[in-house]
């Protein structure tokens, strides 16, 4: 016969297995809350010492936040390892998604790698990296294009002879080469366009109007001024106009900021590319947000057209966009 003490320890026993075997199985109490976490999307992007990237930045990062997420944007400042260490922030930190604007084609591949191993999916905007197989999706503007146009529109203003200058953008950025193959594919086909320089400005405003003003030394009878965006565009302008020069030589940009489509109007600066910096970005916030919610058919590369803006249709254009968008 079992005394009551017995009957006390047995009990014991008893319901102190039936709480352990009761827990097996069961989800860490982190897992179990980790859907109810911030839903957070980061923005990272190379620059936001240009309006055209802040405007990038920020239309990314609002469209997020209708879409429900918290949102953070990080300014790598041209800077390959500031950007690696967004990243590095970003996966320790429990982001859902990433909108990317890399600094550089190639050094920027190990970073979105790093997010993809995180389980962290990568979608890149406007500037391209050189691989296929990390970010989920890149939506990009169809800058050859664009820049072809450009270089059609430059031989008619110009003419099929004269000097012309080059200011190329970062070296690392393949927007910098298409932009300036585009360009070049039509006007090394005349003979008579002659550039007597090409020299990086690192899509710069400051720089651009520096390297301008030691060109013009060299060769102050130049004819254009084809810039691979348009805050180099902006530089050339003022360094033209401290040189007495600015109504002599035409600027052609490449971007759709609004200061160069302002003087577009007033007929002080020739043309541009428009590349809807908001459309890039809301497709992106868009995407990332269709990939957290289960799609994952995704094209991995998303062309957007550029649209030739000159002082004929330019009061269509504005705020970055068509007028009308």
């Amino acid at each position: 016969m079992i005394n009551n003490k017995m009957s006390s320890m047995l009990l014991s026993i008893i319901l102190t297995l039936t709480t352990i075997l009761s827990g097996c199985g069961k989800a860490p109490k982190d897992a179990e809350t980790s859907d109810s976490s911030p839903k957070r999307m980061a923005v990272v992007v190379s620059t936001l010492n240009n309006p055209w990237f802040v405007i990038l930045a920020e239309t990314a990062r609002d469209r997020a936040v209708e879409l429900g997420y918290e949102a953070t944007i990080f300014d790598s400042q041209n800077d390959p390892s500031k950007e690696a260490a967004h990243f590095e922030n970003i996966v320790a930190s429990g982001y859902r998604a990433i909108l990317f604007n890399p600094t550089d084609a190639d050094g920027s591949v190990a970073n979105v790698r790093r997010a993809k191993n995180a389980n962290i999916p990568v979608f890149g905007m406007d500037r391209e990296i050189n691989a296929t197989d990390v970010a989920v999706s890149q939506i990009l503007s169809d800058n050859y294009s664009g820049t072809v146009a450009l270089g059609q529109y430059f031989v008619k203003e110009v003419g099929k002879t004269g000097k012309y200058v080059e200011l190329l953008g970062l070296v690392g950025d393949n927007n910098t080469w298409n932009r300036s193959k585009g360009f070049h594919s039509v006007v090394d086909r005349y003979d008579g366009l002659e550039m007597v320089a090409q020299q990086s400005a690192d899509f710069d405003r400051a720089k651009a109007l520096d390297v301008l003003e030691s060109v013009l030394q060299a060769n102050p009878d130049i004819d254009a001024v084809f810039c691979g965006n348009d805050a180099m565009a902006m530089g050339a302008y003022q360094a033209l106009v401290a040189a007495g020069k600015a109504e002599q030589v035409k600027v052609f940009g490449f971007d759709g900021a609004d200061d160069v489509v302002k003087l577009i109007a007033e007929g002080k600066i020739a043309a541009t590319g428009m590349q809807f910096p908001k459309v890039m970005a809301k497709t992106a916030a868009q995407s990332a947000d269709a990939y957290i919610n289960g799609k994952r058919d995704f094209p991995q590369k998303t062309p957007v057209g550029v649209e030739l803006v000159t002082q004929e249709n330019v009061a269509r254009y504005g705020d970055f966009g068509r007028k009308q968008d």
